[in-house]
């Protein structure tokens, strides 16, 4: 059976790989391993192979296991990938190192309020519903550029860049070309895209945070 650790390699070869083959200078997309449901035992041996970025989409969960691992490793870097409620914020700012998955006014209120409080600044990504469907979260795209103004401007936020989940029957590429537009005329420069199945295209349109999870650490069991 292939572990988790030579799976985590063979993804940074992909990667690398997608950066060689579209011009883009190596070590231009970074690797976001997604942790969620897997416990501190399976995560333990990737971070003992030298990963040290992680996503997570539930902040209760992260509180679970994190504090713990990062007492044995250094360097952390938490992202949350997953919604957020404005009622977890202050945990959310408290646990998490980047923000991927700001979304309306309540929640980048939110977060400014705490990191304010907190004496944090945390960067924070606009999650942008490129396909626009009613089921998933995001600012439509005709609405990006009002609101990353009114997170930055109105609110203080440091925004620095977009993230997009595609809808899974559509062709991802279109999708990621969207987010590099919007972001383009926005002077951001960070684009959070990309997952187990399409991240080698994503890297191609730009990525510079590709979110992996069961291609590193497997099939997740929901149940």
């Amino acid at each position: 059976m292939v572990s988790a650790t030579e799976r985590l390699e063979e993804v940074k070869a992909d990667i690398r790989s997608s950066e060689t083959v579209h011009g883009r200078k190596e070590g231009s997309a970074t690797l976001i391993a997604v942790s969620k449901t897997y416990d501190a035992d399976v995560i333990r041996p990737v971070l003992a192979a030298g990963q040290r970025m992680f996503g997570e989409n539930r902040v209760q969960e992260a509180m679970g296991k994190w504090p713990a691992l990062r007492e044995e490793f250094d360097g952390i870097e938490l992202h949350l990938i997953g919604p957020l409620q404005s009622n977890k914020a202050r945990e959310a700012v408290a646990t998490f190192d980047v923000i991927h998955t700001v979304d309306r006014p309540k929640i980048a209120g939110a977060l400014k309020a705490e990191m304010d409080r907190q004496g944090r600044d945390l960067p924070c990504f606009v999650q942008v519903n490129t396909g626009e469907e009613p089921q998933k979260a995001g600012i439509a795209p005709n609405d990006v550029d009002e609101f990353v103004r009114h997170c930055r401007e109105d609110i203080g936020l440091t925004i620095v860049g977009l993230m997009c989940i595609p809808p899974v029957e559509e062709a991802p590429g279109e999708h990621f070309a969207l987010l590099e537009k919007i972001a383009g005329r926005n002077g951001l420069t960070q684009l959070s895209m990309g997952m187990s199945a399409d991240f080698a295209i994503a890297v191609g349109f730009g990525a510079t945070h590709v979110r992996v999870g069961s291609a590193i650490f497997g099939t997740r069991d929901y149940g």
